[in-house]
């Protein structure tokens, strides 16, 4: 019987890809980092209310640190970087085209800094993923405007660039530690960023609404809980710059989302797209079976 961790990169890319859903749900009515400080207090409140029912293991003050840091980079910057672009006009196909360079970063940083050897196959498959975002979001390119600024552009770079070193750090310096402190540290770097950037840069706006309610109960439970849980063990178990070639089937999976949800385009280029983008993804991850040894 296969083993059911064979799933978690499937239901890891499902689960993440509502984040954007959830998203455009939220930020009509809440400022993008008020919204994310209130998203990472619920959500070290509700791991706060696990621990003790849990059997935790001490986490060393370093690794709480290294922990934190990882959080600043792959939920503070990450998420606040990316609303604050769109909040601000940058398109989302231009957003989404952005964060499709993840894994190419992901890789180029895992083999410098902690040498992860990047094969030729891999390479070919992060290229030929990278390809078929570009197709899955090409549709929405057309949208570029006045939102296309330097200070956006560059707030989407800073986004993955953080991610990216985010991701290689949890995996350098975070071993051996239990899910929910990991978490709930990384919860807490989160929240030291985006409070004083809420509270010094916005006008803490938030009207609740049904849709504002839904998206975070949503972004709490599902995305902040669940899908980064998933991405823990991800990371501990495998290759960083293998992860982050997940991250690839990100936009094809929101588009057909978006379809099914808000009746936004699905061409046939954009299905093509997400074909090209999962046998991408299928060469920089499944790892070649070893040849069977001949019988003597």
């Amino acid at each position: 019987m296969p083993s059911l961790t064979r799933f978690i990169p499937a239901l890891f890319v499902l689960l993440w890809a509502t984040g954007f859903i959830g998203a455009r749900y939220a930020m009509p009515w809440a400022e993008p980092f008020t919204f994310l400080w209130i998203r990472f207090a619920l959500s070290i409140g509700l791991l706060l209310v696990m621990v003790p029912f849990m059997k935790l293991k001490p986490m060393p003050p370093a690794t709480a640190l290294h922990a934190a840091f990882a959080g600043i980079l792959m939920h503070g910057i990450y998420l606040g970087g990316v609303f604050w672009a769109v909040r601000r006009g940058l398109p989302a196909g231009l957003a989404g085209l952005i964060v499709g360079l993840q894994p190419m970063l992901t890789a180029i940083i895992a083999g410098l800094f902690i040498g992860e050897h990047i094969t030729r196959r891999h390479w070919a498959g992060l290229a030929v993923g990278l390809l078929g975002v570009a197709i899955v979001l090409s549709p929405k390119l057309g949208d570029i405007g006045s939102g296309v600024t330097i200070t956006t552009v560059s707030a989407g770079l800073a986004a993955v660039i953080a991610m990216s070193v985010g991701t290689v750090w949890q995996k350098r310096f975070v071993k051996g530690t239990d899910l929910v402190s990991t978490t709930l540290c990384q919860y807490v770097g989160g929240l030291v960023l985006t409070l004083p950037f809420a509270f010094l840069f916005e006008s803490g706006r938030f009207v609740l609404t049904g849709e504002l309610v839904f998206a975070m109960v949503w972004l709490v439970l599902v995305l902040s809980l669940g899908a980064i849980f998933l991405l823990m063990v991800l990371i501990e178990k495998g290759e960083v710059a293998r992860v982050a070639s997940l991250f690839y089937l990100v936009p094809a999976v929101t588009a057909v989302m978006a379809y099914v949800l808000f009746g936004e385009t699905l061409t046939f280029a954009q299905i093509i797209g997400i074909g090209i983008t999962s046998f991408g993804v299928a060469l920089a991850t499944l790892q070649p079976r070893p040849a069977a040894r001949m019988a003597r």
